[in-house]
């Protein structure tokens, strides 16, 4: 049994009985594989769930690693890499597992704390990339634009998610969306009401 697979099913039964429902052996049982060739792909539960998303990002790395910077502004490639990426995986079964991924991760504490970790993790791979393949500032920087890619992410994929039909071109839109209001967020002026 291939991994996809094996997220699929995952999926599947935890969208059913919940998270919280499944044990691993049931997961294990379910697509007959023992823990340890589901130990080979996984780390557990949390991992399994996230898949969809998590991959997305994996591949983000990978692209990072050949785009082409040609001079401009580092978000802007990174948002690049990140559409161009979605471009590639985001059709309607990887948009409706990374739905459900995303989704269940809403409601489930131990998987949001898992995406904070994986999260955190991806970042320092991107700066790690970054640093090494371009001449940037030892600054905060590198890792501002960072933060505000995965911020307009997040927010992006919170208004995507809320719809009824996954569309990987919508969530594509909202990221365009989300990241061209980040330079009018930084000048947002904080008045009083009137």
């Amino acid at each position: 049994m291939t991994s996809p697979t094996l997220s699929e099913v995952a999926l599947a039964l935890f969208g059913s009985r919940g998270f919280g429902g499944v044990t691993l052996d049931e997961l294990c049982d379910e697509v007959e594989v023992s823990k340890r060739t589901f130990f080979r792909y996984f780390s557990g539960k949390e991992e399994v769930a996230m898949a969809p998303l998590e991959d997305m990002w994996r591949a983000l790395l990978d692209e990072l690693e050949k785009a082409d910077p040609d001079g401009r502004p580092l978000l802007e490639l990174m948002e690049a890499t990140l559409l161009a990426v979605l471009d590639r995986v985001a059709d309607d079964a990887w948009a409706g597992r990374a739905l459900l991924s995303y989704r269940l991760s809403r409601r489930t504490p131990s998987m949001d704390a898992h995406t904070l970790h994986f999260c955190d993790s991806t970042m320092r791979a991107v700066l790690e990339i970054l640093h090494r393949r371009l001449d940037l500032p030892d600054d905060p920087r590198p890792r501002l634009a960072g933060d505000m890619l995965v911020a307009a992410w997040r927010y992006a994929l919170d208004g995507w998610s809320a719809g009824d039909r996954p569309d990987g071109r919508e969530l594509a839109a909202r990221v365009r969306e989300a990241v061209a209001a980040l330079p009018g967020s930084l000048d947002l002026t904080a008045a009083p009401r009137g």
